[in-house]
């Protein structure tokens, strides 16, 4: 028989909390519309809704109790704060938990690197690896994905994102990683922090958090690459760079693979490795050298790990594609839509343009957000990118947009609209088939719902 994820002796040990009934629960969330049997609903305060409006809502889905801050008619914990008896039960599961954690950030790349990094362990450790789903990275997301972690896993793979100085600091000491990976510094969030030497040293602090004798993998190709070691070397007993020049995991070849992807010979720590990633860019050569790096620190066997990335697929949002049909034919839909910074926009454009498209290259943009008083000449900064690319037809989605539009001077052409649902029904009608089409924007610009609409004729994703 299956152990539980929790007793309600140990929620109400963990919590300081009083229940009034007896109780197990398998699973742990404060999305209502989540809740299925036998789950923990935990009735977190909010702006826009309490949720304790939604305990009769998650009983009725199946929820085994609830987590409240006042008495309800159903089985319960009571307890002052909701929000902070979540994160003592995420301390609570971190503290009973004697598998391996993984701390992952970045600007660019954590959520798919976590997401292949979860793949590699988990191929090695069938069903024994946990990690923070969607991007559940922040002050609590991340406690929510400790909750959830069972205590026989081997592993355990948490994403942490931060806006703002000292959010990271205060995730990695509750997360307390044995291996800190940094993806990559890129001005996201620089209206909040400035500067990407900033940006840098916040993302700098998971390495704070790190358990006695632990892992810190770094990126070689930055020009800040001298801020986090010496952020890593005040916590690391060891350190790991990967990409390009003297990183001590680097592709000694790369080439594009003959059903897309790449085709890779690794140098790592101890051996080469020759293997394929399914996905396309150099950006996904990168977070595989991390991924690699990662496992060979933790002395696990990167051949199997070669061969789930391999089999990794597309995530929504993240560069899933999408054959789509249209009248005569085709179009591949590569969507990119769930966030978008300058670094980011600049691969997946790079990507693109490697795309063998047999008719057009049709990107369509949309803002990136929190740039602040940068954010007319990152815009515009794009101009070379979309250029390199070799795009045929740019729609660019509200007014942000236009400082990238008049970079571009007519040199391609150029179509605009003001929000997602122009964009989608233009799109509609100028697609013909062999086309690419990428889609990317900030989340908030709302462009997945182009995505849903365009792939309202799916034929496959690939």
């Amino acid at each position: 028989m299956t152990a539980p994820l929790w007793t309600w002796i140990e929620i109400a040990d963990a919590t300081d909390g009083i229940a009034n009934a007896e109780f197990e629960v398998t699973g742990v969330t404060f999305d209502s519309r989540e809740v299925g049997p036998g789950d923990l609903f935990v009735a977190m305060p909010g702006t826009a809704h309490d949720g304790h409006q939604f305990v009769a809502q998650a009983i009725a889905a199946g929820a085994a109790a609830v987590l409240v801050s006042r008495p309800v008619d159903a089985p319960h914990i009571l307890v002052p704060d909701t929000a902070g008896a979540l994160e003592a039960l995420a301390r609570a599961a971190r503290a009973r938990f004697a598998g391996t954690v993984i701390g992952v950030t970045g600007s660019v790349g954590k959520t798919s690197t976590k997401e292949a990094l979860f793949a590699a362990l988990d191929r090695i450790a069938r069903g024994k690896t946990h990690r923070s789903v969607k991007s559940y990275n922040n002050h609590t997301g991340v406690p929510l994905s400790l909750a959830r972690m069972s205590r026989d896993a081997r592993f355990a793979v948490l994403e942490m994102g931060m806006n703002n100085a000292g959010e990271i600091a205060a995730l990695t000491r509750l997360v307390r990683p044995h291996l800190a990976l940094i993806t990559a510094i890129a001005p996201a969030h620089i209206e909040n922090l400035g500067s990407e030497e900033a940006i840098a040293d916040a993302k700098g602090e998971i390495f704070e958090g790190l358990e006695p004798e632990g892992i810190a993998i770094l990126p070689n190709d930055t020009p800040h690459r001298a801020r986090l070691l010496k952020a890593a070397r005040h916590s690391a007993d060891r350190i790991v760079t990967f990409g390009g020049g003297d990183a001590d995991v680097h592709a000694v070849h790369a080439v594009r693979a003959d059903q897309g992807g790449s085709l890779i010979t690794a140098s790592l720590i101890d051996r080469e490795l020759t293997f394929t990633i399914s996905q396309r860019g150099d950006h996904w050569v990168s977070n595989a050298l991390a991924v690699l790096a990662a496992v060979e620190a933790l002395g696990q066997d990167v051949a199997v790990a070669g061969l789930a990335l391999a089999d990794f697929g597309g995530l929504q949002g993240r560069g899933a594609r999408h054959q789509v049909a249209v009248a005569g034919g085709e179009v591949l839909l590569i969507d990119e839509s769930y966030n978008a910074n300058p670094a980011s926009m600049a691969a997946t454009l790079k990507s693109l343009g490697a795309e063998p498209a047999a008719t057009r290259r049709i990107a369509v943009l949309g803002p990136m957000r929190e740039l602040g008083a940068h954010a007319d000449a990152l815009h515009a900064g794009l101009a070379p990118d979309v250029l390199a690319a070799k795009v045929d037809h740019l729609l660019l989605v509200g007014a942000d947009m236009e400082p990238l539009a008049a970079a571009l001077d007519g040199q391609i052409e150029v179509s605009r609209v003001d929000g997602v649902d122009d964009a989608a029904a233009l799109l509609a009608t100028i697609l013909r088939p062999g086309d690419a089409v990428l889609v990317k924007a900030s989340n908030s610009v709302g462009l997945a719902r182009l995505v849903e609409r365009v792939a309202g004729g799916l034929a496959c994703s690939i």
